[in-house]
């Protein structure tokens, strides 16, 4: 699961820098992987590179708990661009759990198109999924973030939520994004979130950082917690 820690991005000198050393796209995969399975708890920095003439109204760097809760409640279609059909990849085993919480996830990925990926078919582009899509979530490597939030800016209906995984953000466009109303979630991984706000997180020991005297939120299955509404 995830570091009792949330990654944060690096300030001053390390905005505009690439800082990524790993292959594109690959680097950010061994983070995720690291953080899901517990094996060590990174200081994670953006790979992107941050505009500074039009950024984000919202402090992309912390969220409230209300604001992840808030999202993961009110999803229910999962667009997830970049997914993999590799069963070792990170992609892959978000995917299954957030099937596994009832999430329907479309999978994204062009050389895998009209295959499937855990029983769900694969697309090859956000416009040909058949059906409204509430949060795109993006597993690709940096370079490809701006692209594929003005592909998903082009949808009809728009999505609810951008969500971009561990490593990625960008600023410019977070802020277009989010002037055509959409909510965005930078730097995070939402099944690392969803562990950590239900509390299923506390299972491997990792401290959720979040206190509540209240009875976990129970879903059908086999230690299934659900988040509570903040």
């Amino acid at each position: 699961m995830c570091p009792s820690s949330l990654p944060k991005r690096h300030e001053g000198n390390q905005r505009g820098k690439n800082t990524q050393t790993a292959s594109a796209g690959r680097g950010n995969e061994e983070i995720c992987l690291q953080a899901h399975s517990g094996l060590s708890s990174p200081s994670v920095a953006l790979t992107d590179s941050h505009s500074l003439s039009q950024k984000s109204a919202m402090n992309h760097d912390a969220y409230d708990n209300a604001y992840i809760s808030g999202i993961l409640n009110s999803v229910k279609t999962v667009a997830m661009v970049g997914a993999s059909a590799n069963d070792v990849r990170p992609s892959f085993f978000v995917l299954k759990y957030l099937l596994n919480k009832g999430f329907s996830v479309f999978p994204v990925n062009p050389g895998h198109a009209g295959k499937e990926i855990l029983g769900r078919m694969t697309y090859a582009k956000l416009s040909d999924i058949p059906e409204p899509i509430d949060m795109i979530d993006i597993f690709r490597a940096s370079a490809a973030v701006p692209p594929i939030v003005d592909e998903a800016l082009g949808l009809d209906p728009l999505p609810k939520v951008i969500w971009m995984q561990l490593t990625l953000g960008n600023d410019e466009a977070a802020a277009k994004a989010e002037a055509a109303g959409v909510k965005v979630v930078m730097n995070r991984c939402p099944k690392i979130e969803y562990g950590r706000l239900s509390g299923e997180i506390g299972w491997n020991g990792v401290n959720s950082g979040v206190l509540s005297s209240k009875k976990p939120v129970m879903r059908s299955g086999f230690q299934s917690f659900g988040i509570r509404e903040r």
